[in-house]
C-alpha cells in the first residue's frame, strides 16, 4: 500500500460523497419544516445528511492537505514561469484567481447569473413549505402538548380528547408532538392536524400581535382567507396607508415595493382589522 494512492483515492471518494450530500442538502426543506414534516430521503433526515456532509467535509480537507503535501513539487512547478523561476502570479494562477474571485463576488452581491443558484434554492424551500406546511413556531415538534396548546391558543382538554378519539398511543399533556408522532408512525404535522380546530367559514379570526413563521411567503389573498377578511377591502385599506398591494402578491413583495418589511405589513393589516 502506498500513502500517495490511498490519499488520492480518499480525496476522490470523499469528494464524490460530498457532491452527493451537497445536492441533498441543497434540495432539503428548511430545518423547521423538515422536522415538522419528518422529512427524509434515502431513509435519512436533515440532521443525518448534515452530519454526513460535515464529517465527509473534514475527511476531504484532511485528505486534501495530505495530498497537497505529497504533491507539493508539481504544485510549485505550476507556479513557475518559462524561465523555471518561482512566480506566484503566473498567467495560469491569475486565471484561476480571477475565476474564484468572480464567483465569490457575484455570489456576495447577488449578481446574475450566479444568483440564480440561490434563487432556485429559495424556490425549492418555498415549494417545500407549501407542500409540507410550516409549524406554528420554531421547533414546535419538541414542545410538550401542554406547552404547544398554550402557545397556539388550543384547549388542552379538547386536544387530548381528539387524540384519544383518533386512537393515538402514548398521548399525554407532557409528551412532545415528536414523541406522540413517533409512537404512532406519524409526523408532528399530522398530529397537529388532528387537534387543529376546523376553520369557521365567514368568521373573522383575531390576528395575533405578531405573524407566524413563513408570513413573508404568504399572499395577501391567503392571509385574508386565513383571518376571514375581505381581500379587496384590505387592499383598499392598505392603499390608503400608502401601501400598494394586490391579492396575488406575497407579503415580501408588497413590503419590498413599499420599502418596508413583512412584519410592518402584518401590523397594517391588523390595524385595518380592528
Amino acid at each position: 500500500m502506498k500513502l500517495r494512492k490511498i490519499t488520492s483515492l480518499t480525496t476522490l471518494l470523499s469528494f464524490i460523497l460530498l457532491l452527493a450530500t451537497s445536492i441533498i442538502l441543497y434540495i432539503t426543506p428548511q430545518g423547521k419544516i423538515a422536522f415538522w414534516a419528518n422529512w427524509k430521503i434515502g431513509g435519512l433526515g436533515k440532521e443525518q445528511w448534515g452530519a454526513l456532509h460535515t464529517n465527509l467535509g473534514f475527511l476531504f480537507i484532511i485528505a486534501g492537505l495530505i495530498h497537497t503535501i505529497l504533491n507539493w513539487g508539481p504544485i510549485v512547478a505550476y507556479m513557475k514561469n518559462k524561465a523555471k523561476k518561482l512566480k506566484v502570479f503566473t498567467a495560469d494562477f491569475n486565471v484561476a484567481l480571477i475565476i474564484t474571485l468572480v464567483i465569490a463576488g457575484f455570489t456576495l452581491f447577488e449578481i446574475p447569473p450566479i444568483n440564480a443558484v440561490q434563487t432556485f434554492n429559495e424556490s425549492l424551500k418555498e415549494a417545500a413549505a407549501e407542500e409540507y406546511g410550516e409549524p406554528p413556531y420554531g421547533h414546535a415538534e419538541a414542545s410538550p402538548l401542554k406547552t404547544f396548546c398554550q402557545r397556539t391558543g388550543l384547549d388542552l382538554k379538547d386536544a387530548l380528547k381528539k387524540l384519544e378519539k383518533a386512537k393515538l398511543q402514548s398521548v399525554s399533556a407532557t409528551a412532545t408532538l415528536a414523541e406522540i408522532s413517533k409512537a404512532n408512525a406519524m409526523t408532528p404535522q399530522q398530529v397537529y392536524m388532528i387537534i387543529k380546530p376546523a376553520p369557521v367559514k365567514g368568521k373573522v379570526k383575531e390576528m395575533a400581535m405578531s405573524p407566524g413563521m413563513g408570513f413573508g411567503r404568504k399572499t395577501l389573498e391567503s392571509v385574508c382567507s386565513e383571518f376571514g377578511l375581505d381581500a379587496q377591502s384590505i387592499s383598499d385599506g392598505l392603499k390608503g396607508l400608502g401601501i400598494e398591494a394586490s391579492s396575488g402578491e406575497s407579503m415580501k413583495e408588497i413590503a419590498e415595493k413599499s420599502d418596508t418589511d413583512p412584519h410592518a405589513i402584518y401590523e397594517a393589516i391588523r390595524q385595518l382589522q380592528e
